[in-house]
């Protein structure tokens, strides 16, 4: 597929890739009983050149192209105390030598530590001026006072639109170029799904390849149908940007949201099994937002099939990052 479907959109060279893909062998072993032959693989998306890395990386690389092509003087975010997007926004501000304004709240049971450590203290470390907001009803309050008479570049929510989907579009033919390279096909692309536009961007991405219904995500954050409807809107647009032809719909995006739990940015026992169980059999981090509650999904998806799953299936985990986060959440991890 043409890299000149990309060309037209500016890009600021934030993430080193590709990134490797790895397989579990370890892991493997400790799950025989159930995988019936299947290999499991993780892409290393929490790798990354700035910032500790992260998806979110790919997502501003578009951007922050289009906020330099406008002449944006200061990044403007809002978020979640821990947010991902927050901390590599602050990275890549740096970067790029732009100013960086960003307003974090605190979800229901933070406390102590959390409001201080992980993301939030990364974020002032990178030069973000850092406001603690009461709740996200004051966020288009903050953004409209931060400019400051600057030229302000406000980020969406999760740096997640049809035009920062384009990085998971492209990821999708960097996976393909690596399936050729390893000699395998993927039969299950698995990722979190927060504010959608990493798995939308993998599905328009896989779409141009006319592969379909390849990628499972897993909601950490909204119910079913409104992720899907989410998805499916940032898929489409996404797809449009890169002048796909066949038009995506609705069977082309599978999600599950048994594994949200209580919440968004709340564990659950099922997840931070599912962390300490890569921790311990492969020395690899997830994190407690997105990708652990991914990674139980997808065990869970293991254990419910077992008997009934096609055999020797390859399985690719994309790995999202946001590490930092664990140091905000020692007394749930029981550390």
């Amino acid at each position: 597929m043409p890299a000149t479907r990309f060309d037209p959109y500016p890009r600021a060279r934030l993430f080193d890739g590709p990134t490797p893909i790895q397989r579990l062998h370890r892991l493997e072993a400790a799950l025989e009983p159930v995988l019936r032959g299947a290999k499991l693989f993780v892409k290393r998306d929490d790798l990354g050149g700035i910032g500790g890395g992260g998806s979110k990386l790919r997502k501003l690389e578009f951007l922050l192209g289009d906020a330099l092509a406008q002449g944006a003087e200061v990044l403007v975010g809002v978020g979640p105390l821990q947010s991902n997007s927050a901390r590599l926004a602050a990275a890549a501000a740096a970067r790029l030598g732009l100013a960086c304004e960003l307003g974090l709240w605190p979800l229901e049971g933070q406390a102590g530590e959390t409001l201080v450590s992980g993301n939030v203290l990364l974020g002032r470390l990178f030069g973000a001026r850092v406001q603690t907001l009461p709740d996200a009803s004051a966020a288009p309050g903050f953004i409209a006072a931060a400019a400051q008479g600057r030229r302000s570049y406000p980020l969406p929510p999760g740096a997640s639109s049809p035009l920062s989907a384009l990085g998971y579009a492209d990821c999708a033919l960097e996976i393909a170029d690596q399936e050729h390279a390893l000699g395998l096909r993927f039969d299950r692309v698995v990722i979190a799904n927060g504010s959608s536009a990493s798995q939308a961007g993998l599905v328009a991405g896989f779409a141009l390849l006319g592969r379909r219904r390849l990628v499972q995500g897993f909601s950490v954050l909204a119910d079913a149908p409104v992720a899907e409807a989410n998805t499916l809107a940032l898929a489409r647009a996404c797809h449009a940007l890169l002048r796909g032809e066949d038009e995506i719909t609705a069977v082309d995006i599978r999600i599950d949201d048994a594994c949200r739990g209580p919440g968004y940015g709340r564990t659950t026992p099922e997840s931070l099994d599912a962390l300490h169980l890569l921790a311990r059999h492969e020395g690899l981090l997830l994190d407690p937002v997105y990708s652990a509650k991914a990674f139980a999904g997808l065990l869970a998806h293991l254990h419910e099939g077992e008997g009934t799953r096609p055999r020797n299936e390859n399985l690719l985990f994309v790995m999202t990052g946001g590490t930092p986060a664990l140091f905000g959440y020692q007394s749930a991890l029981g550390t």
